[in-house]
């Protein structure tokens, strides 16, 4: 059976370490739309685009291409970008990007067309609301922000990326601000969505929750 998952929640949810997982135990193809827009965001930044001109920015993506390799690397224009779209100031800048309606119209159908076909996880902040709002399961991951600071701290040492505790803390209650309070598509659980906190659970158990979900809807044995 194929069918389109919608992952929401607040940046360091853990929703794409999940969604990646995920596709990998269903067979199905994981679809990050957060790291199109960081990937729009880095385009941005490097044509040395005003980032506060959102025409300007969507122009960008008439001239960049956006790929996902068979390992789930991203590729931007061809060249492997994993790494460098995952800084801080990038996630910040992809923040800002997100919410310019014209940058937003872009990656959207380009997701929808991608998604049409079915078997696809999709991550990020209005799958469930905008991008898949047919999708047969809606999951809205939260965390505190504690847990969540906590997880992307030791991501950035494991990478050795330099960066305090407290810096990483204060920019995820940024984004969460940034993300809720945006006039295009902004962070919202969709009315059908079930709400999932990870905050106390390990990757292994959030899994299995998602698992049991779509057991209880009759999607898996």
């Amino acid at each position: 059976m194929r069918f389109n998952i919608a992952i929401d929640g607040p940046s360091a949810a853990g929703k794409s370490t999940i969604a990646k997982i995920l596709a990998k135990t269903l067979g199905f193809a994981h679809l990050d739309t957060g790291a199109m827009y960081r990937c729009c965001a880095l385009a941005a930044q490097r044509c040395k685009i005003d980032l506060e001109d959102g025409d300007a920015v969507a122009k960008v993506l008439g001239h960049t291409k956006i790929d996902f390799d068979a390992s789930g690397n991203v590729l931007l224009n061809g060249e492997d970008v994993s790494m460098a779209i995952r800084s801080n100031e990038i996630s910040m800048l992809a923040s800002k990007v997100s919410a310019y309606p014209q940058v937003r119209r872009n990656l959207v159908a380009l997701q929808q067309k991608i998604a049409a076909g079915q078997g696809y996880i999709l991550d990020g902040r209005d799958i469930g609301t905008v991008v898949l709002p047919d999708a047969a399961v809606k999951i809205f991951m939260v965390a505190s922000v504690k847990a969540r600071a906590d997880r992307r701290y030791k991501e950035y040492v494991e990478k050795g990326i330099s960066m305090s505790y407290k810096d990483v803390y204060d920019d995820i209650e940024k984004r969460d601000y940034q993300d809720s309070h945006r006039s295009a598509s902004p962070l919202k659980k969709a009315d059908d969505a079930i709400e999932l906190d990870t905050s106390a659970l390990n990757i292994e158990e959030v899994v299995a929750a998602i698992m049991q979900i779509l057991k209880e809807k009759g999607l898996w044995n």
